[in-house]
């Protein structure tokens, strides 16, 4: 765990009591952009999510499209997620499968984490299988505010070498339907350094077929070794 991740979580959970998220983060809780939340599925509840991001630089393009399935309960939940990549070319990129444990707590809790353990199955050009770890942690400071925690790492096979992440994020209901965001992610692997600082904003929907809507869009900048600059339209289906 990196310092600064260590710090915000242990801040949070000593200098916030039990509090308890009311109906406006509730609402759309489990809809972040670039982090995971320390949510399953509850069951019978199915999740697809769609996530576009574009470089305004060069117009390469990531389309990642995830599912995620309740599996006997809250405690276990079962997901994928398919990307397809545009540089001059469009191709498959590699798929990811994810089981995820509901270790402390769900969406109505005020501390809750979820560790996940995904396999990489190399679908895509000159790519390698692997196995990614992480440990998401979500924490509600105050009623309408939230912040979550993950930390990770990824192995790739054939000299792939270790990646690791770190990521926090703070966001605040300012309605029911409508939540303010501030993401960031720093990752390392092996000389390399980059921090990838997103704003952004979601909305909820409902539909009288019982169907929750949820657009969003961000505007990931990065820094260090990826000054890239990106916009990023998400969206989600649920029901």
């Amino acid at each position: 765990m990196s310092r600064a991740a260590l710090f915000l979580f242990l801040f949070a959970t000593t200098a916030f009591g039990q509090v308890k998220p009311d109906d406006a983060l509730n609402a759309i809780q489990d809809n972040s952009f670039l982090l995971e939340e320390a949510y399953n599925q509850d069951p019978g509840v199915v999740q697809h999510i769609s996530v576009f991001t574009r470089d305004s630089e060069s117009d390469a393009w990531v389309f990642t499209f995830t599912q995620e399935f309740p599996a006997r309960g809250l405690k276990h939940q079962l997901s994928y997620s398919l990307p397809i990549l545009g540089d001059g070319s469009t191709e498959l990129g590699d798929v990811v499968l994810n089981y995820r444990y509901q270790l402390l707590g769900d969406a109505a809790s005020n501390l809750a984490i979820a560790p996940r353990f995904s396999l990489i199955v190399p679908t895509g050009e000159d790519s390698d299988a692997g196995v990614q770890v992480a440990l998401p942690i979500s924490r509600v400071l105050a009623p309408r505010l939230i912040t979550h925690t993950n930390l990770g790492a990824t192995w790739l096979s054939d000299n792939g070498g270790t990646t690791w992440t770190a990521a926090q994020s703070l966001i605040y209901a300012a309605s029911s339907r409508m939540h303010v965001m501030v993401e960031g992610v720093y990752t390392h692997a092996d000389d390399s350094n980059a921090f990838l600082l997103s704003p952004g904003l979601r909305w909820g929907f409902n539909t009288r077929g019982g169907i929750q809507i949820v657009p969003g869009i961000g505007v990931p900048i990065g820094f260090g070794d990826d000054d890239t600059r990106s916009v990023l339209l998400y969206l989600s289906f649920e029901k």
